[in-house]
């Protein structure tokens, strides 16, 4: 009964592949890196026993790092471009927007300046405001080029997408500088003027996505999904290799466990998240949603021993969570709000029921993520083995025939969103997805 526990535990697979990805680094989509992550992934899963691994290729926007500056006072400042900014050079004023909310926006004349805003948020605030928000808050306000300050510090400049679905490239040039070097500009250089360059290829590209099954081959399936692509500035560990190395420990372990599943499971590794969730977005639009039954997206797991689960308003969701927390006395931290930034976003913000499964590190924000220091020396292979069996166990629960959980109407979602005051930045930067009357 318990075997494929102890089978879990003594299982390498999880850590070698994540070995492997960190090897074949950097996973930037579009890249030969992040293409041969998604072929060592799809075989491991093959080599565990799941059937029909594959890999599903997509066109994407390309964008290839070349150099960049921020120059202020005379001095060149270390500095890294924000993928997807555009090659473009601006000198102006420089301002602090501080935590760059909106009400520090609305308070400061940004039109024609170079922006800059911390990566955190205040402790007080009510709810995390991405990247993105306070970047297109820049754009909004006319500014001419934009800088990302870390929060965390250790000489540390944080990277991160911007750009929306609609134009991938996006309208200001942008850049992540650490929080020592923000610090400095903050305080010898607000006000007075600055220069941002940006230097990048834009090109046509290719991603792909992973694709393996176990179970029986039910119409309807459990989706359980991570992201292979990695930021190309650093192993990509913990974001998301680890998350890739605990789906191939729930394949694992589920094989074992095979005879158990009344719904077929569905492992899907998808390619360019870290670009706009472009590869969940690509199997979404051609994916029958009233099919899956429900989803478990690895996106942060593997960072620490416990588990945080955002269960999107779905009190089934939370109650299978509980029932295997209760089973093996360990904590999963089922959290019911709103989780729109990973690869279950696409279908969950249409109503599916999901999970985004995480590391509950109590720490604000990505911490060694999105910069140089996201490494395979911060992980730990007794977390993946724990979270691969909690995770296997959870996705039993959820193909039994006897598990029920009913989508809901995109306008309750919708309205979710509304009260947990993230409708706003999501218009913001161009991810709502729905009809205001």
């Amino acid at each position: 009964m318990t075997r494929w526990i102890g089978d879990a535990f003594a299982s390498t697979t999880s850590m070698d592949l994540l070995e492997t990805l960190v090897d074949v680094s950097p996973r930037l989509a579009g890249s030969e890196g992040e293409r041969n992550g998604a072929e060592a992934t799809r075989d491991v899963l093959a080599s565990v026993g799941a059937r029909n691994a594959h890999l599903s290729e997509y066109d994407i926007q390309g964008w290839t790092r070349g150099s960049s500056r921020v120059v202020a006072g005379g001095d060149e400042q270390d500095c890294i471009a924000l993928p997807r900014s555009p090659s473009d050079e601006a000198t102006a004023e420089l301002v602090d927007v501080g935590y760059g909310t909106p009400e520090e926006y609305e308070a400061a004349d940004v039109d024609g300046k170079v922006v800059m805003a911390r990566s955190d948020v205040p402790s007080h605030h009510d709810r995390y405001i991405h990247r993105r928000e306070k970047y297109y808050y820049a754009v909004e306000g006319g500014a001419v080029a934009f800088i990302y300050r870390n929060h965390v510090e250790g000489q540390l400049p944080p990277t991160g997408s911007v750009g929306t679905n609609d134009d991938p490239i996006g309208d200001i040039p942008a850049v992540g500088v650490s929080s020592e070097v923000g610090a400095r500009l903050a305080r010898r250089y607000d006000g007075e003027e600055v220069t941002v360059e940006v230097d990048a290829e834009v090109h046509d590209a290719t991603s792909r996505n992973v694709h393996a099954e176990l179970g029986p081959d039910t119409d309807e399936q459990v989706l359980v999904t991570s992201h292979v692509d990695a930021h190309d500035i650093a192993e990509g560990a913990m974001d998301n290799g680890a998350g890739t190395a605990v789906l191939v420990g729930i394949a694992e372990a589920l094989a074992a466990r095979e005879d158990e599943l009344d719904t077929r499971v569905h492992f899907i590794a998808y390619g360019s998240e870290e670009v706009g969730l472009v590869g969940s977005s690509h199997y979404a639009d051609r994916t029958d949603h009233d099919a899956i039954k429900a989803i478990v997206n690895n996106d942060g797991v593997g960072r620490a021993r416990d588990l945080q689960l955002l269960t999107h308003g779905f009190p089934e969701l939370e109650d299978a969570a509980a029932t295997v927390s209760e089973r093996f006395d360990h904590p999963i931290h089922a959290v019911p709000r709103q989780g729109p930034h990973s690869d279950h976003w696409p279908f969950v913000k249409w109503g599916v029921p999901g999970y985004h499964a995480s590391s509950a590190s109590g720490e604000q924000g990505r911490g060694w993520g999105h910069t140089h220091a996201d490494t395979l020396d911060k992980v730990d292979s007794r977390d993946f083995r724990t979270h691969s069996i909690l995770l296997a166990d959870l996705t039993v629960e959820l193909a039994a025939d006897g598990f029920e959980v009913a989508h809901r109407a995109p306008e309750e979602i919708a309205r979710a969103l509304e009260q947990q005051n993230k409708a706003e930045g999501m218009k913001v930067i161009g991810d709502w997805p729905y009809d205001d009357e």
